[in-house]
C-alpha cells in the first residue's frame, strides 16, 4: 500500500502532529485532552460542497460540544485562503435557512501534505493534490474509533456523524451495541453471552428489562 493510502485504523492510536490552524497553531492530542475528536478534511476551500457541509459542521457545533466533543477540519490549503473562505461564507452565503454562520472550531492549512498522509487522506487515483472527504472519529485516548470515507463529489450526512459518536458514547459507558438505524432512544442490545450455561439462563430467566428473540438477540430500553 502506498504511503499516501495508509490511514490509522479502528483501535489504533492516531498520528500526533503539530498544524497552523485558523485559530492558531495546535498540538494533536495535547490540546484535546479527554475530548472527542471529530477530524475531518475537505478537499479544497471555496468549493460548494465543501461549502454546505462547514456551514452544517459550525451550526452543529453546540450540539458536539455538549457531547464533550471538538471539531477540527483540514484541507491542503493556506491558513490565509481558509480565513478568506470562511469570511465569505459568514458575509455572503445562504444555505437551507443558515445564513451569517461563523466558523470558529480550527482548520487546519496543510500545505506540505503532511498531516493528510499521516491520516491517509491523499488517495492518488482521486486525485494527487486534493484531500478525500475522510472523516475519523477519535475518542479521549486518542485512539481511532470510526472512520468513514466519501468521494470528492458528494456531501457527508452530518448527522449520521453525531449519530455514531452518541452510540459510540452510549456503548462505552453502558456495554451495549447498538441495532441497525439505531437512533437516541430505541432499544439496545446487550451483548451475546460467553458461555452455554449464560445463554441457557438467558433464554429460561430473561431479565425484567430485557426482551429476549433468541440466546444471542437479547434488546433492553436505551440506558438514560
Amino acid at each position: 500500500m502506498c504511503e499516501e493510502c495508509r490511514m490509522p485504523l479502528i483501535g489504533e492510536v492516531a498520528p500526533s502532529f503539530k498544524a497552523e490552524t485558523t485559530q492558531g497553531p495546535i498540538t494533536f492530542p495535547d490540546d484535546f485532552k479527554d475530548k472527542w475528536v471529530i477530524f475531518f478534511s475537505h478537499p479544497a476551500d471555496f468549493t460548494p460542497v465543501c461549502t454546505t457541509e462547514f456551514m452544517t459542521f459550525a451550526s452543529m457545533q453546540a450540539d458536539f460540544e455538549k457531547l464533550d466533543c471538538k471539531l477540527l477540519g483540514l484541507s491542503i490549503d493556506s491558513t490565509y485562503s481558509h480565513i478568506a473562505w470562511l469570511r465569505t461564507i459568514k458575509e455572503k452565503i445562504e444555505y437551507k435557512g443558515m445564513k451569517g454562520v461563523e466558523v470558529t472550531f480550527p482548520v487546519i492549512s496543510d500545505l506540505t501534505m503532511e498531516v493528510s498522509r499521516a491520516f491517509g487522506m491523499l488517495q492518488p487515483a482521486a486525485s494527487t493534490t486534493q484531500a478525500v472527504r475522510a472523516v475519523f472519529i477519535i475518542d479521549p485516548k486518542a485512539i481511532v474509533r470510526a472512520i468513514l470515507y466519501y468521494p470528492l463529489s458528494n456531501g457527508r450526512n452530518m448527522e449520521e456523524i453525531k449519530r455514531m459518536l452518541v452510540a459510540m458514547q452510549l456503548s462505552d459507558q453502558h456495554q451495549v451495541a447498538t441495532p441497525a438505524n439505531w437512533q437516541p432512544g430505541d432499544e439496545v442490545i446487550v451483548p451475546p453471552p460467553g458461555s452455554c450455561g449464560m445463554a441457557k439462563e438467558r433464554v429460561d430467566k430473561p431479565a425484567a428489562d430485557t426482551r429476549v428473540l433468541d440466546w444471542f438477540m437479547v434488546l433492553k430500553k436505551c440506558p438514560k
